[in-house]
């Protein structure tokens, strides 16, 4: 599907695009389990469900009263058919009043109900209930996120407010604790997860996946209790007044394997029909991420009528997956409200009927109706559980497949390491990407505290691959890295990346301020601190001129920088956090001569009391390095100074010098 998350790594597991029935099983299993935090809170909206089905049992009786007593002429004590145990004292206390009184009673009973409930009636158009949702478009992306905003109650009035709103609370608190999960899961993932994904995808399934867990913990949770519950009430108080076996119960009932029946073949239509959804809302997603991302490439090459058409088709089609999963669940429920049709003109027959054969009063249609109404409704919502689930279901894989894919973990019995203190050493590694396509192949060498460590070699060299190996961003295929004699392999990740600091090529900035960037690694650091690092980095001044200095937010990515500001407060933020450890991915590219210049200096500097490692092209910046470490097609091929490299008449190093400066060396 588009927008799916390849896998990064051979061996990963792929997607499943298209779930079956007992996966789609597991996966709602798996999501109960994140109900477990929240198992009091739950308990409390079943408890307050539970009580919104007692409104719907009173509500009926007091219009049977101005029915047949008011309005007809029935003797109260001498009814057609019975009242309920629970309306018979209400009922004893209106004998021998006169009708003014018997409407005044009956509807200050219904006023009483009105202010707590929110109901007044006996149609089901008129036993409001408290339900919120956001503004949402067309598409599973707005419809999902009402999901994780939504309040609701059976019930109006004072206490379907309270419902809805603990209920709205709880609704959130869910979906936070879940959203962060898998936002914390992703954290952990390897860097290298994401090398060829499409980050708008992983922004979809964190935004508009997650949600998908209430509607499955709802519907699976509170619909197994409050629909027999209400079912079990209902006619208990039919039973007691009409008589067990009533028709009315049994043709409510047949809603239920009705409903089930007619609904079941579409379950499968529907989860891949939301799968379909989700996935071209996903790519519609990315398509916004790249374009806004890369909004200065398109411009400048005049793209935007190819990127405009790009969304257009991706838009559309996102559109058009959501009106199809929309029409399979209007045929499913047209389907089912065809087969209950019949159940439903059946009752208002016999009820007719018996109405006019005198077993019933036409007070009794107020009841009858409304009961009949509630328990098939309570049919309903049970028979087409299974196939509401299926397209959350979708939602949950989607969300769950990142959370399973491989995780940078501890191995058993790791311990923390140390301050590092002299040098980091790399025996005889080797890593592949791909089989028989090896990056590094036995490459072995040692850097030292007090002397700069420079990566140096043609594009493809492997230089990147190998200093990634240090921090554990990779894993060797062979061979160890170790620091001070420990294994890399053997100690906790969170011990050896406290030991080092990372710059990337790529500068890495957030939308927020000068200060927060250069504390990223370093809460604590001072503001001495963070100046001295700027000016070593020849970036100080600039920040002096911003408007609010240190507290200038900086745009999306460092937006408002350029290219070598960015580069210079990245250099500024790893001298800020002060590693034992210092790893630079070219530096000083984007670098004037003279910012260079300074910015080499620092890095000597800092190696005097640091091991620091620095990949770089530019013979400038590696020139001073105490070891040059020559890299070609996964192998080093020279080790030493830039004038004991020089040296090597013919040497690859001094080839590579040799071509960058145009002319041969002296």
């Amino acid at each position: 599907m588009s927008g799916a998350i390849p896998t990064a790594q051979e061996g990963q597991p792929q997607e499943n695009l298209d779930p079956s029935g007992g996966e789609a099983l597991s996966m709602i299993r798996r999501a109960l389990r994140y109900v477990a935090p929240f198992g009091h809170e739950f308990r409390v909206k079943i408890g307050l469900m539970m009580l919104s089905l007692l409104p719907m049992v009173l509500l009926p009786w007091p219009i049977r009263v101005v029915i047949d007593h008011v309005i007809g002429d029935a003797n109260i004590a001498e009814p057609i058919r019975p009242f309920p145990f629970f309306v018979q004292p209400f009922i004893d206390m209106l004998v021998g009043a006169s009708k003014l009184e018997l409407l005044i009673a009956s509807v200050s009973v219904e006023f009483v109900l009105l202010v707590l409930v929110g109901a007044f009636g006996t149609a089901g158009r008129e036993r409001s209930t408290a339900d919120a949702y956001m503004a949402g478009g067309q598409d599973s992306a707005t419809q999902t996120e009402n999901e994780a905003n939504s309040g609701f109650s059976l019930i109006g009035g004072v206490l379907g407010l309270i419902d809805f709103r603990y209920t709205m609370r709880l609704t959130q608190k869910l979906n936070h604790h879940y959203r962060s999960r898998l936002y914390e899961r992703m954290q952990s993932l390897p860097m290298t997860t994401f090398d060829d994904e499409r980050i708008g995808d992983a922004v979809y399934r964190v935004m508009y996946d997650t949600p998908a867990i209430t509607n499955v913990c709802y519907r699976v949770i509170l619909t197994p209790l409050g629909a027999p519950a209400a079912i079990v009430l209902i006619v208990t108080v039919l039973s007691e007044v009409y008589g067990a076996g009533s028709p009315v119960v049994m043709l409510a009932v047949l809603f239920l394997p009705v409903v089930l029946i007619a609904t079941l073949p579409f379950a499968t239509v529907i989860r891949r029909r939301g799968s379909r959804s989700r996935g071209t809302g996903s790519t519609t997603t990315t398509t916004v991420e790249e374009g806004m991302s890369n909004i200065v490439a398109v411009q400048s090459l005049g793209g935007e009528g190819r990127e405009r058409e790009r969304f257009d088709e991706d838009s559309e089609g996102s559109f058009k997956a959501f009106r199809r999963l929309v029409a399979m669940g209007m045929a499913s429920f047209l389907t089912a409200t065809i087969a209950g049709m019949g159940l439903t003109a059946w009752v208002f027959l016999y009820v007719g009927d018996n109405i006019i054969d005198g077993h019933l009063s036409v007070g009794d249609l107020a009841v009858l109706l409304p009961y009949f109404s509630i328990i098939a409704t309570s049919s309903v919502d049970l028979g087409a559980l299974w196939v509401r689930i299926q397209e959350s279901s979708t939602g949950l894989g989607r969300v769950f497949f990142l959370m399973d894919l491989p995780s940078e973990a501890d191995s058993e019995g790791s311990d923390e390491l140390a301050t590092a203190r002299e040098v980091v050493a790399v025996e005889s590694v080797g890593y592949a990407y791909e089989q028989d396509h090896p990056i590094l192949s036995g490459v072995s060498f040692e850097a030292r505290r007090g002397q700069l460590t420079a990566f140096v070699g043609p594009a493809g060299a492997g230089k990147t691959t190998l200093a990634y190996m240090i921090p554990r961003f990779l894993v060797p295929d062979s061979g160890r890295v170790t620091i001070d004699g420990v294994d890399t392999a053997d100690v906790t990740l969170s011990s050896l990346r406290k030991n080092i600091t990372f710059v990337f090529q790529e500068t890495a900035l957030f939308d927020a301020t000068v200060e927060q960037n250069l504390r990223l690694g370093n809460p604590d650091a001072t503001a001495e601190e963070m100046r001295a690092a700027c000016t070593t980095a020849g970036i100080a001044d600039f920040i002096d001129t911003l408007p609010d200095g240190y507290r200038t937010r900086l745009g999306r990515a460092g937006g408002k920088l350029s290219v070598g500001q960015k580069q210079r407060l990245s250099i500024a933020r790893a001298l800020v956090c002060d590693a034992p450890i210092m790893i630079f991915d070219e530096p000083t590219s984007a670098l004037d001569s003279e910012t260079e210049a300074r910015v080499a200096a620092a890095l000597l500097k800092a190696a005097e009391d640091r091991i620091v490692i620095v990949i770089a092209h530019r013979l400038s910046t590696v020139r001073n390095a105490g070891k040059i470490i020559f890299l070609q097609d996964g192998r080093i091929l020279e080790q030493g100074s830039h004038v004991e490299l020089m040296g090597h008449e013919g040497g690859p190093y001094r080839r590579f010098v040799e071509l960058q400066t145009g002319h041969a060396a002296a």
